[in-house]
């Protein structure tokens, strides 16, 4: 029989729902002018059929801070069924929770999804890493489940208004990073917060809140817990922020940086006989890439750095320090001996651990591999006209100039950084059946189904049989 004072204690102990703070026009300095068009027709097409829907993360925050945001995110009320037969131009992605992705030309994407429960894994469930929930809720449920209160507001068009239901507005004006209710259950539920908590705060130079940063040093072991792929293309973000630097910093401060790559784990903060450390070139090589990295963005739309590119740069230091590679004078065979071993310890130091692919893989060991030799005829004035007819030679040579900007050297020329391939385009809905094929007015079906009568995914029903037609 159950205690009915225990039941009462319970529910006096239940917390009561959130407040929002509203932030009326004249008390933010966010207006319609200042929202992407694509985003702003977006919300307004959700409106007009008859949903809730707000500007919301990084955008509201961006924003507010007077920064141009890099994306626009828009969370609606609308399930994603409903969402595609509002855009037909769209596809659901997502495997934990489905959100739809609506194109528009020059490869643009607006990612909208669904507002969310704060599922009951992240409140009192069993000690689950990403547990598996696909609940859809209300505003307040979707704030309270987001990461970091500066990125849990939401805008909304209709009244111009901020809704905060977690305090983001006040950190945003102090300066403060925090993770969103009880950091030690929200990082044991997703390490991938950690990662995101010190990102943020590099990229836009704000202090981590006491409570969420010792959170984060008490639990930096938990991202072996991450599938590999997700914290190869979280690392990817860092090494792509134009902040990695100040990230690297506060990564190695925390343990983060060890948990992530765990070759630096050992050898991070040993001194060197012979040159500069592991973090002193590290620092470095960061500190060049920062430097490439916004130029780019400044005068090249769209065009970035390779990832493979980027990550042999940070894996420079850990080569040097492990086969001694800036003073090596590899000929014939030593110079094959040398990419075996940095192929061998590279799979069992971090292929794994990232889940690269062994294209990746190949692509790193060329450009640290070919380093020593770059270095052997950098004083000749010219290089051997065998080596400039090889495939790899500009990538390389790009490598080398890294290098040499990293070690009081010439800055990387200019007239290299055109030589990265693109990245790869969105892909777009599949072959635009949509776009080809006529619709009919008043057709209301879900955005799968074909617009022909009495099938779905191009199959027909067969017509019934009339009595008088079955042959005997």
């Amino acid at each position: 029989m159950s205690n009915p004072q225990s039941k009462s204690k319970k529910r006096e102990e239940t917390p009561a729902p959130p407040t929002a703070r509203i932030l009326t026009p004249g008390e933010h300095p966010i207006t319609l002018e200042m929202i992407d068009a694509d985003a702003l027709l977006v919300l307004r097409k959700l409106h007009d059929a008859g949903f809730s829907a707000y500007l919301v993360g990084g955008g509201v925050r961006d924003l507010y801070l007077g920064k141009t945001p890099k994306d626009f995110d828009i969370s609606t009320n609308a399930h994603p069924g409903q969402i595609r037969k509002v855009f037909r131009n769209s596809m659901t992605i997502g495997r934990r929770f489905r959100l739809v992705q609506v194109f528009f030309r020059n490869g643009k994407t607006i990612e909208v999804s669904t507002l969310r429960s704060l599922s009951e894994f992240d409140i009192d469930g069993p000690q689950t890493v990403l547990a598996p929930n696909n609940t859809f809720g209300s505003l307040e449920e979707d704030a309270g489940r987001r990461d970091l209160t500066i990125n849990s507001l939401f805008f909304e068009i209709e009244n111009k208004t901020i809704i905060d239901y977690v305090g983001g507005i006040a950190d945003l004006n102090l300066g403060i990073v925090r993770i969103v209710g009880d950091p030690d259950k929200r990082i044991s539920r997703d390490p991938v917060r950690m990662l995101r908590a010190i990102r943020h705060a590099a990229r836009i130079d704000f202090t981590i809140e006491p409570q969420s940063w010792q959170a984060i040093c008490r639990h930096h072991h938990e991202l072996a817990l991450c599938p590999p792929s997700r914290l190869r293309d979280e690392l990817f973000k860092d090494l792509h922020s134009g902040s990695l630097l100040d990230w690297f910093h506060l990564a190695a401060e925390s343990g983060l940086f060890g948990s992530i790559l765990g070759l630096y784990k050992k050898i991070l903060a040993q001194p060197s006989d012979s040159g500069p450390s592991c973090k002193e070139q590290l620092t470095s090589l960061f500190t060049v890439i920062d430097r490439v990295t916004k130029k780019m963005t400044e005068t090249q739309i769209g065009q970035r750095l390779a990832n493979e590119f980027l990550l042999a740069l940070l894996l420079l230091p850990w080569a040097n320090t492990r086969f001694d590679l800036i003073r090596m004078e590899p000929k014939g065979p030593a110079a094959h001996q040398l990419g075996k071993q940095l192929r061998d310890s590279l799979d069992l130091e971090i292929g794994t651990q990232l889940n690269l692919p062994r294209a990746s893989r190949q692509e790193i060991i060329t450009l640290i591999g070919n380093l020593p030799l770059f270095l052997q005829h950098q004083e000749k004035g010219s290089w051997p006209q065998w080596l400039t007819r090889k495939s790899y030679f500009k990538n390389c040579l790009l490598f080398y100039h890294f290098y040499l900007e990293s070690t009081g050297g010439l800055p990387v020329p200019e007239s290299l950084l055109d030589i990265m391939p693109p990245p790869i385009p969105v892909r777009a809905p599949r072959s635009g059946y949509r776009e080809k094929r006529a619709s009919r007015p008043g057709t209301s079906g879900p955005a799968f189904a074909s617009d022909a009568p009495g099938g779905i995914f191009g199959f027909k029903k067969k017509p019934p049989v009339k009595a008088g037609d079955s042959k005997s």
